[in-house]
C-alpha cells in the first residue's frame, strides 16, 4: 500500500483538475465582467447648471408655494413685516432739524415691478423669456396684481406720516397706465411717481435710481427705508437708513 499512496493521489488530482480549472475560470471571468462595466465620463464643472426647465419648473413651485425650495409669498412678508417693525421705531425717535419742536420729514421709496406690482401673470405666460413689446403691452394694460406684503408696508407708511415716493424702471410714456394700476390695487396718494425718461440712454438703473433719490434728499427729505427687488433699486448714494430686498428668481437687472 505504501507503493499505491503516489500513484492515488495522482489519480484524485487528475479526477478534481476540471472541477479546479472550471472554478478558476469563472473567477476569471467575473473579474473580467467586472473591469468591462460601463464608464461615464463627466465634466462636473459643467454640470453645475441645473437644466433650464427644471428650474423654470422650480420658479413656479416657488411663487405657488408647492415645493420644498421656499414659498414666495411668504418670504416677501417676512421682508414686509421688517419694514414695517423698522418704520415703527424709526417714527418714534424723529430727530428735530433747526428750530426747536421741529421734526424730520421722512420718506421712504417703493420700487413697482415685483416690488408694489407683480407681473407674475405676464411671465408666466411667456414662460419667463422678455419681449419689450410684449411686456409693454401688459403695462399699458394696467392689470398687474398688488403685492400684499407692499400694501402693508405702504398703509402703514402713510399711517405713520411717511411720505411716500415710486422710482421705476418704467417708461414716462407708461405714467397714466402706472397711475391707474396702482391706484386700482390701493396704492393711492402718494407724493411722487419718477418714471424713466425717454432721454435716459445707457445709464444704469442703479444710476438712474440713486440720481432720483438725491432729488428726493434735495426737497429737503430724509429716506428712512427703500424697498425694492433688485440691488440696484437699493445700492448707490444717497442710500435709505434702512433698506430691503425682496427675492426675485424671475429676472435680474444690473
Amino acid at each position: 500500500m505504501k507503493k499505491n499512496f503516489p500513484i492515488l493521489a495522482a489519480v484524485f488530482a487528475i479526477a478534481f483538475l476540471p472541477i479546479y480549472s472550471l472554478g478558476q475560470r469563472s473567477a476569471t471571468g467575473q473579474a473580467t465582467a467586472r473591469k468591462q462595466q460601463p464608464v461615464f465620463s463627466v465634466d462636473a464643472s459643467a454640470e453645475r447648471i441645473p437644466n433650464l426647465d427644471v428650474l423654470k419648473k422650480e420658479i413656479e413651485q416657488y411663487h405657488d408655494c408647492t415645493c420644498k425650495c421656499g414659498c414666495y409669498t411668504h418670504d416677501i412678508d417676512v421682508q414686509a413685516d421688517r419694514a414695517i417693525a423698522f418704520l415703527r421705531r424709526r417714527t418714534t425717535h424723529r430727530h428735530t432739524q433747526g428750530k426747536p419742536g421741529s421734526q424730520e420729514t421722512l420718506a421712504m421709496v417703493f420700487d413697482i415691478d415685483e416690488t408694489s406690482l407683480s407681473n407674475y401673470p405676464e411671465l408666466l405666460k411667456s414662460d419667463f423669456a422678455y419681449d419689450s413689446k410684449v411686456f409693454d403691452a401688459w403695462v399699458q394694460s394696467a392689470q398687474a396684481p398688488a403685492i400684499s406684503g407692499s400694501l402693508r408696508v405702504y398703509k402703514e407708511a402713510q399711517k405713520l406720516g411717511v411720505s411716500v415716493f415710486f422710482i421705476t424702471g418704467r417708461h414716462e410714456d407708461e405714467r397714466d397706465a402706472t397711475e391707474r394700476n396702482l391706484r386700482a390695487q390701493g396704492f393711492e396718494n402718494w407724493r411722487e411717481l419718477t418714471l424713466r425718461p425717454a432721454s435716459g440712454g445707457s445709464q444704469s438703473t442703479s444710476d438712474y435710481k440713486s440720481s432720483a433719490r438725491g432729488q428726493i434728499v434735495a426737497q429737503g427729505y430724509r429716506i428712512v427705508l427703500n424697498v425694492g427687488d433688485q440691488w440696484s433699486d437699493l445700492k448707490g448714494k444717497p442710500e435709505a437708513e434702512y433698506s430691503v430686498k425682496y427675492p426675485d428668481p424671475f429676472y435680474f437687472l444690473p
